[in-house]
């Protein structure tokens, strides 16, 4: 299997790849393509000087629109009858052979070539090779138009009206070898300069891959080290923006990491300390029952109502631990579902009643009617039995809790459901932790409880969007509530 290479490696690879494409294809496009290029444009700037020039054949002006384009566009103009008689003709040179010190005698055109004829004093140049295949062509075209190209130059033609209501041969045509020279040229330049741009691409792509492999590599070191105790943010921020954001995420993940792994520690030694009483308890009380009290039979019912009391704790501790798992995981679907709080609370409080009355403890209810929420009636039903089993395990020597639901809580169109109970309350240096989970189990290990209540009531709060929260007096007891958006 091969290695896989280093990132500036392959920045730098990939850099330079992408200068080689680049000179490629600028090589390919002014060398192989530049003909085609110049031939392409240089028909369309004839056509287009042609079109001109038909459109002002019907005008006095046309001989000066003729020596105007062929100037500007080097062009070779004729205009003729249709048997090749010259009315008229035009190149780029014709403002030096026509110009005053030139008069237009047929003898002062430098292209003319053997006797001048009478109707021709007007012309400048013969007519060029293969004119009479250019006009038979033409005469052949239901258009009364034709373009072709030979390997010297390019040829446009076209009947054309004149002002005098004739008609004559409109012949334009362009060199194509122009071009020649200047590739030759070009070439050349170009290979410097890609030589050059090559050297320089280099160096860029080193510093670029250098520049950009320092932040990576201690991104990639910070990332090892995330499974780790050790880890310390190395990376130096301001080189770009996402990477600054890589690094941010990388810090809050390994707080979360640290923080799961206290949660776990903690897991362990809470779980383990509630685990191992009952357990003890419950090996000690089986072990007496077989070689003590098995014959005695209040004894031993004595001893197996303690067994079947500390398998009790186990399984309840064991259920809220596997209900705090499902809550945080959000499985539960609460959107659609309908609960009528005040029902669901009362339910509640009847089951704590027996037990409360043999405390000798008082549940006082004050339940409005007609109190529909939208929510999950048994994630309600179970935050209500969490908040009461803590009132009445807080309550002190008053034994008694009170438990509300009224309409218009301290939230607009809101349902609120209060358990208070009169104990000595809440420590001020406990009050920011009450909600996070095994705390209780921390302050009050081996008294049966887990620790999970509170964190229970305050994730299926948050899955129901409700606020809560806690009304603490110290030394006279404390209120916790809640607020459900009323349906």
């Amino acid at each position: 299997m091969n290695k896989a290479r280093p990132f500036r490696t392959r920045l730098w690879l990939y850099f330079i790849l992408f200068a080689a494409v680049i000179f490629s294809l600028l090589w390919i496009l002014q060398t192989v393509f530049l003909q085609n290029f110049y031939n392409g444009m240089l028909a369309k700037n004839t056509c287009a000087a042609a079109e001109k020039i038909v459109a002002a054949s019907a005008d006095d002006d046309f001989t000066e629109v003729i020596d105007r384009l062929s100037a500007e566009d080097s062009l070779l103009v004729f205009v003729t009858e249709g048997d090749g008689t010259i009315l008229y003709s035009s190149d780029a040179y014709r403002s030096y052979y026509n110009g005053p010190e030139h008069v237009g005698d047929g003898n002062s055109n430098p292209y003319h070539k053997g006797e001048v004829l009478s109707w021709q004093k007007t012309a400048y140049r013969n007519l060029p090779d293969g004119y009479d295949s250019f006009l038979e062509e033409l005469q052949q075209s239901p258009q009364k138009k034709t373009e072709y190209t030979t390997d010297t130059q390019y040829v446009y033609g076209r009947v054309v009206s004149l002002s005098d209501g004739s008609e004559a041969v409109l012949y334009v045509s362009a060199a194509l070898g122009a071009v020649g020279a200047a590739a030759s040229i070009i070439r050349l330049q170009l290979f410097w300069v890609t030589l050059l741009s090559l050297v320089v691409a280099f160096g860029i792509a080193w510093f670029l891959a250098r520049k950009f492999s320092v932040p990576v590599s201690q991104l990639s070191v910070q990332a090892k080290m995330l499974p780790t105790d050790r880890y310390e943010p190395v990376f130096e921020k301001g080189f770009c923006r996402e990477l600054d954001e890589l690094s941010d995420s990388l810090d809050k993940t390994a707080e979360t990491l640290a923080a799961a792994r206290n949660y776990q520690k903690e897991l362990l030694a809470n779980v383990s300390h509630d685990l191992r009483t009952p357990l003890t308890m419950i090996k000690g009380y089986a072990e007496m029952v077989r070689d003590i009290s098995w014959e005695d039979d209040a004894q031993r019912i004595a001893d197996t109502g303690i067994i079947i009391r500390e398998a009790d704790r186990l399984t309840a501790l064991v259920n809220e631990i596997l209900e705090y798992t499902r809550l945080q995981e959000g499985t539960r679907i609460i959107e659609g579902a309908e609960a009528d709080l005040g029902k669901t609370v009362d339910r509640v409080c009847n089951q704590f009643e027996h037990l409360a009355m043999r405390n000798g403890q008082v549940i006082e209810r004050e339940i409005a009617d007609g109190c529909t929420i939208r929510g999950d009636e048994g994630l309600i039903e179970r935050a209500a039995y969490n908040l009461i089993d803590n009132a009445l395990r807080h309550t002190g020597d008053s034994g008694k809790i009170r438990v509300t639901v009224e309409k218009d809580g301290p939230v607009s169109s809101s349902l609120r459901f209060s358990v208070r109970d009169y104990g000595p309350g809440i420590p001020g240096s406990e009050l920011p932790h009450i909600w996070e989970k095994y705390y209780t189990s921390r302050q009050r290990g081996g008294k049966g409880v887990s620790g999970l209540g509170l964190a229970i009531v305050r994730q299926i709060a948050d899955l129901h969007g409700a606020a809560y929260g806690v009304e603490n007096l110290p030394g006279e007891g404390c209120c916790f509530w809640i607020c459900f958006s009323e349906k």
